[in-house]
């Protein structure tokens, strides 16, 4: 599939590029989202830090985001297989999704569960914090990394003869 340009032909390959770059752009908002807010979040006394979380409601939906993210790459992937710089730089964007992931499943989602979605506090609720803030934190330099990745391997990308 080819679309006319004045500028030439945009190929298959430069729309999975644009939706990666986009979908890891909107993913990396939230992320940093997240880490920004950290440093004014994590000592604040409990009834108060709950009702901060109250602004994560409905966030759950970035996971479509996620999807779309990770699919494209993928298919970064496999349309540049021949070619090793990009797709290096497409694997590595694809492994630091997959940290971000981790860290989420790992550290993050346990937080909300034990919180019920930060509605009730638990007695280690401060520790959870912690665990929630710092897992995001870490995410979020992932996602970074995802974007850096995809970042280079567009910009390496063979030039192609103007048509």
């Amino acid at each position: 599939m080819k679309l006319q340009s004045e500028y030439g032909d945009v190929s298959a390959r430069d729309i999975v590029f644009f939706v990666a770059l986009m979908a890891t752009a909107i993913a990396l908002g939230g992320a940093l989202a997240h880490a920004f807010e950290l440093p004014n979040k994590i000592n604040m006394p409990g009834n108060e830090y709950f009702i901060v979380q109250k602004a994560y409601r409905g966030w759950n939906q970035l996971a479509y985001v996620l999807l779309v993210e990770l699919l494209s790459i993928i298919l970064l992937i496999g349309l540049y297989r021949h070619e090793p710089f990009v797709r290096w730089f497409a694997i590595l964007a694809l492994v630091c999704l997959v940290c971000a992931q981790v860290l989420f499943w790992v550290y993050t989602y346990p937080a909300n569960v034990a919180t019920q979605n930060w509605t009730v506090m638990p007695e280690n609720w401060a520790l959870l914090r912690s665990q929630w803030e710092y897992s995001h934190l870490g995410g979020a330099l992932f996602q970074l990394g995802a974007m850096a990745a995809l970042i280079a391997a567009a910009l390496g990308r063979p030039a192609r003869p103007k048509s």
